[in-house]
């Protein structure tokens, strides 16, 4: 069965969907985890360390999310996004895992 993690909202008001299942973009691509790679979507404003991952790099912002995901984003690069915005006040995420660098897509 795929869980579906509840938004991570930060300190700062910054929040982003952190998903990772076998019907999502991330590494592995399963429903067990940890995982190294994670899918995140539809945040509350544009975070230039995401932007590399971002299907849509123009997508616009539309009622106060940007309407993109962003597919097999590093775990490091995502806690690093998630600690620049003051960190998790509410919502959880996938069991993540460095990645080690390799290309595991």
């Amino acid at each position: 069965m795929r869980k579906h993690f509840e938004r991570v909202v930060c300190a700062d008001g910054f929040s982003v969907s952190v998903q990772a299942s076998d019907f999502n973009y991330c590494s592995p691509r399963d429903s067990i985890g940890p995982w190294s790679q994670v899918e995140c979507g539809f945040p509350t404003s544009k975070d230039p360390a995401l932007e590399e991952w971002a299907e849509d790099p123009d997508a616009p912002i539309e009622g106060g999310l940007v309407q993109t995901v962003y597919g097999w984003v590093p775990s490091e690069v995502i806690m690093r996004v998630i600690e620049s915005h003051g960190g998790v006040v509410s919502g959880e995420l996938p069991d993540m895992v460095e990645s080690g660098g390799e290309d595991e897509v």
